[in-house]
């Protein structure tokens, strides 16, 4: 394994883009049963009941879709700093900034292909106000009464121009390891899943179609089942929320899926892959082949068009 895995505690919270505001803060908190705890100018927070952090999710006014900032909690003050300073002897570049959702300061950078990155340590731990407060004190707050009730904010798939090559920056200056890939027929890698922990992924590049910079496939937040995710597409359904495809099963990954588009137009997945863990310390990394993908997903479910060439924001 890399020597730095482990300075990466694990994903924080993403700061969303949205022309809807009001739509998108809608659906995730009466779709997807998300908390509002704030606002703070054109922006939303919220969190997802399980998260001890502050804050899952930061919803920004925009023209645009997309995301602006991904957060990741390193595991000590230390671990911050050798980020850091590997980032910076590999040529990359940051700055120190106030930190926000409730974050100590954030040292801020970008991957190769120029995703906004925020690196931190000191946080605020959620304390629930009384009408939610849970039953279990090792509960951070009550589960939700309405929506989904998402568990947390699982993982971040970013379109790419380069997948090695970023990918490359969150494993050996970060410290992720890579669980599998995608290769093509001419030698490139088209996608890759990378792990800061025992979860399979929480960072993930997809080839864009496009070509272009600093996009976003889509979010992922997890459900406690499967049966979470059919509850989630029939609330889409009789709230006239676009369904994208699922659900179904991933084979990459053996994630059950719903991927649909939240009001303001960004594509959200609803995830299963509580059950499936990386125990393994020398995990061999697994690559899917051009005509392996060919056949589509777990159970033969063809990948939809539209998870090609649709991303966040639209590009001509």
């Amino acid at each position: 394994m890399a020597a730095p895995l482990g300075d990466i505690a694990h994903l924080g919270h993403a700061e969303l883009l949205t022309p809807d505001l009001e739509g998108s803060t809608w659906f995730f908190t009466e779709i997807l049963g998300l908390t509002e705890t704030k606002r703070e100018g054109d922006s939303v927070h919220l969190r997802t009941f399980d998260d001890y952090e502050l804050t899952s999710l930061v919803l920004t006014g925009h023209h645009t879709t997309g995301i602006r900032r991904t957060a990741l909690r390193a595991s000590s003050e230390d671990a911050l700093q050798r980020r850091v300073r590997a980032i910076e002897e590999s040529g990359g570049s940051g700055s120190w900034v106030e930190g926000r959702a409730g974050t100590g300061r954030n040292y801020v950078t970008t991957d190769p292909d120029g995703h906004e990155i925020g690196l931190y340590y000191e946080t605020e731990r959620y304390v629930a106000p009384d009408h939610l407060k849970p039953g279990l004190k090792n509960q951070p707050q009550a589960k939700p009464r309405q929506g989904v009730g998402v568990r947390r904010l699982d993982h971040v798939n970013y379109l790419g121009s380069q997948v090695a090559l970023n990918a490359d920056f969150i494993q050996h200056v970060l410290g992720a390891r890579p669980t599998e890939q995608i290769q093509m027929n001419d030698g490139r890698i088209a996608a890759k899943w990378l792990s800061f922990g025992n979860k399979s992924y929480d960072i993930v590049y997809t080839e864009d179609w496009k070509g272009a910079h600093g996009r976003l496939h889509h979010l992922a937040f997890a459900t406690d089942s499967r049966e979470d995710i059919l509850r989630a597409a029939d609330l889409c359904l009789d709230n006239g929320v676009k369904i994208e495809t699922g659900p179904h099963k991933h084979a990459i990954q053996q994630t059950f899926f719903l991927y649909v588009f939240e009001p303001g137009g960004n594509r959200i997945e609803l995830c299963n892959p509580l059950s499936r863990l990386i125990l393994d310390p020398d995990w061999p990394l697994v690559t899917w082949t051009e005509a392996e993908r060919a056949k589509g997903q777990a159970w033969g479910l063809r990948t939809i068009e539209s998870f090609h060439t649709l991303g966040m924001p639209p590009v001509d």
